[in-house]
């Protein structure tokens, strides 16, 4: 063959190469992943928020939507009260009230002094009293806690520090009546009659359940046992997997045992839940606790983060689970990604709350809450003719123990006025935590972005004084602000953000990208009308 023959057919080949490299991307198209879950239709609520029940005798979770991580329920007479981890969020604590297992409604705070960053709690009643049994996290000391009300809507006791490690206790009565706590790790520990002391050293009684080795988990992190007795065995829900990471990381295994001590039996059905492919809609499935329903028909609830969404926190599921003729419970194979059957037998309670503000009444706890607040914060916020007066603190986001809330919308816009001082500067985030937000603030001269956690100044418009209204809207994770003189006429600043990896995978802390009020400098700022809004 010639040189000039063998040059055009290496050029022929390419050219053919080149064809096919264009025409691969059909190719890939074919053979690419499951996509993911169709979009959801949600109801809609208050503001246009999106709630559960369907109206129709159907509801699609979440049945509480954005972040509320670690469900502990009791079912208490026909009603249902059931309190989360609130980690940084003082006051927390935050008890929820339901009939039907799908509408809630928030009865108000239970903890109020900083302890720490408060992880999965454990709400019971035993003797007609009420405990809620967490741990807490502080930067240098960490313990378990106990507080206590003879009232589900309170007063609550101060925090009892039981002086024990570990972390998410489970509160369980044998049968003579002697009270134990299991923590992480498969540990148990004996309590006193009341329940406000420990009477024994930790011990382990529970090596967990050991998954397929093949399973892309995050670790085993053996964790938030939920203790159940019933029909002579003693049954721990437990985690394993761990809460964040892979999609597929998290799981609710199941074990039995005659004796508290032991030996423990581990169910046939584990890992009874999990996320077994990132199509699915609901990932990192973990932390459950059973519930009998209104009907006599069982549940579990249990986290887990939306496909898509991983900085609206993990949200809390209800699913259906039937026990077997063997004593065990499973699944029941439903699809948690689509609508479900609401449980029969239950009066709904109206869902949710509104979350636009117009400073009339007091509502921190129920919804407000200071980002690590401490005791001195609480005396930071007064109210006067429908106005919230935030006095200063810090020197930006960071320092300044700004004022947030859970948003569980995946677009969302909120308005508010706000009159500062001189020395003083302010303005709406998108809140993290200390180290990672976004948002806009304003001082006397300046106009201040707030992006990655870190700020970057600008001179302030011409003609903008110390009272401005400012609008921020995060449309699934685009973050654009606004600024007005009057309320009427808007300016757009000149950024947007995206701000999707606002979350735990990226920056730890297990929160959610909540919207946020801050006051920095000296003196105080005043807050006026703040309105919410779920965006279509």
């Amino acid at each position: 063959m010639s040189r000039p023959i063998a040059r055009q057919l290496a050029v022929l080949t390419s050219l053919a190469a080149l064809a096919l490299a264009i025409a691969a991307p059909c190719a890939l198209a074919q053979t690419s992943p499951t996509p993911g879950p169709a979009p959801a239709t949600w109801a809609r609520g208050i503001e246009g928020q999106r709630k559960a029940d369907l109206g129709n005798g159907m509801f699609l979770n979440p049945i509480v939507p954005g972040d509320h991580p670690d469900p502990s329920i009791l079912k208490d007479g026909r009603d249902y009260y059931m309190t989360f981890s609130s980690f940084d969020a003082y006051p927390g604590l935050v008890i929820w009230h339901s009939r039907d297992l799908v509408n809630w409604q928030p009865v108000g705070p239970t903890l109020t002094r900083n302890v720490g960053s408060v992880w999965a709690p454990d709400l019971v009643k035993h003797n007609g009293r009420y405990d809620i049994y967490f741990p807490g996290i502080g930067k240098t000391y960490r313990s378990n806690y106990v507080i206590w009300a003879d009232r589900i809507t309170g007063p609550w006791s101060d925090p009892i520090d039981l002086k024990v490690g570990r972390i998410d206790p489970g509160h369980i009565a044998d049968e003579a009546g002697n009270r134990f706590l299991f923590l992480s790790g498969g540990y148990m520990v004996s309590l006193a009659p009341d329940g406000l002391s420990v009477t024994s050293e930790p011990r382990v009684v529970y090596d967990g359940w050991q998954y397929p080795d093949d399973w892309v988990v995050e670790g085993f992190a053996q964790e938030g046992p939920k203790m159940l007795r019933r029909d002579g065995y003693y049954y721990q829900v437990l985690a394993e997997g761990g809460t964040a990471g892979p999609p597929t990381s998290h799981m609710v295994i199941v074990a039995r045992a005659k004796q508290l001590a032991g030996p423990w039996e581990n169910s046939p059905y584990n890992a009874v839940i999990r996320t077994k492919s990132a199509a699915e809609r609901w990932w990192s499935k973990g932390h459950a606790t059973p519930v009998e329903g209104p009907d006599g028909r069982w549940y579990v609830v249990y986290h887990a983060y939306e496909n898509g969404f991983y900085n609206l926190g993990r949200q809390t599921i209800l699913e259906p689970i039937e026990w077997t003729d063997d004593g065990w419970f499973k699944a029941t194979g439903v699809n948690v990604d689509g609508p479900l059957a609401k449980p029969a037998g239950g009066d709904a309670v109206a869902h949710g709350q509104a979350l636009s503000d117009d400073f009339t009444r007091d509502k921190m706890g129920v919804q407000w809450s200071f980002y690590d607040g401490t005791d001195a914060d609480q005396a930071r916020v007064r109210r006067e003719n429908g106005t919230l007066i935030l006095a200063a603190r810090g020197s930006t986001p960071k320092d300044s123990a700004p004022l947030w809330f859970v948003a569980g919308d995946q677009a969302y816009e909120v308005t508010v006025e706000i009159d500062i001082d001189p020395g003083t500067t302010a303005g709406v985030l998108a809140f993290y935590n200390n180290r990672l937000y976004a948002g806009l603030g304003f001082s006397d001269t300046t106009l201040v972005m707030h992006r990655y956690g870190m700020e970057r100044t600008s001179a302030k418009p011409e003609g903008m004084g110390r009272r401005v209204f400012m609008r921020l809207t995060n449309d699934r994770h685009i973050l654009t602000m606004y600024t007005s003189a009057d309320g009427t006429t808007w300016q757009r600043f000149h950024t947007r953000m995206e701000v999707s990896g606002y979350h735990h995978n990226v920056m730890y802390d297990f929160l959610s990208l909540r919207p946020a009020i801050y006051a920095a400098g000296s003196g105080s700022v005043r807050f006026r009308n703040f309105t919410y809004r779920a965006l279509p």
